[in-house]
């Protein structure tokens, strides 16, 4: 039995795919791409029903675990994200560290680009 509070009455439009039902469970997770060995997954928005590599709503993001040198290893859509957490999916757990690491690492990037710019206008400044 679902406790009722994952349980929403939702009507989703979206470009793809529009779902108009009484109760749908919504859940953000990873799929499983890549190679033998080799993985890859996608950070996919699905009905909580849908097989974990099968169908889905909405890619949000990639998750690359064995990403080496200049390689990308997670990049995530926050305003998408966000918007999938207000019409009440439900990530699973790994997909909400993902999502907290994503959140800490663009907070950094923006802390450490306040910092250069408030360095550089110093610079501008005493010349």
């Amino acid at each position: 039995m679902v406790p009722n509070s994952t349980v929403r009455s939702v009507t989703i439009a979206h470009p793809h795919t529009t779902i108009q039902a009484g109760t749908v469970l919504i859940t953000i997770r990873l799929a499983r791409r890549g190679a033998k060995k080799m993985p890859f997954y996608h950070l996919t928005v699905a009905e909580k029903s849908a097989k974990r590599d099968g169908r889905f709503i909405e890619r949000v993001g990639f998750y690359n675990p064995v990403a080496r040198g200049q390689e990308e290893e997670l990049r995530i859509d926050l305003a998408r994200v966000d918007y999938w957490l207000s019409c009440g999916a439900v990530p699973t757990e790994r997909a909400a560290n993902l999502v907290k690491r994503w959140r800490k690492q663009q907070a950094a990037q923006a802390a450490q680009s306040a910092e250069v710019a408030a360095a550089e206008q110093g610079a501008v400044e005493t010349a």
